[in-house]
């Protein structure tokens, strides 16, 4: 088992608007059935970011309840994907939600083509 269940999470994503992060477990839960219209049960990770993008919290139900990651940056601020900045729930790989958690500028990377077997 890892820690807060990052890579065991199936899918991953993030909430397109500022986040009010007084917000908690319920609010949050509420917010991604209604807004994102998406099942907070379904195991995914959701990502949620305030206004000034200092604050984060990962929602994730773990078949007995919610566990909540919240971190808050002393300087600076995270990045997002700007290709889908308005969807209003985008979709992360675990690459990406590294690189937001680590500082990476997504504007300042490049990924490099690779082949892939599709079935």
């Amino acid at each position: 088992m890892s820690l807060f269940g990052f890579d065991q999470a199936p899918k991953i994503f993030i909430f397109a608007g500022p986040t009010d992060m007084r917000k908690g477990f319920d609010s949050l839960s509420g917010l991604v059935s209604s807004e994102m219209q998406m099942d907070p049960l379904s195991g995914y990770l959701f990502v949620f970011m305030n206004k000034n993008r200092n604050l984060i919290k990962i929602l994730r139900w773990d078949s007995d309840g919610f566990s909540l990651f919240y971190k808050r940056l002393e300087k600076g601020s995270y990045r997002r994907p700007t290709a889908r900045i308005k969807a209003p729930n985008s979709e992360l790989s675990k690459q990406e939600l590294f690189m937001i958690l680590h500082g990476i500028d997504f504007d300042k990377t490049k990924k490099r083509k690779r082949y892939s077997h599709s079935k």
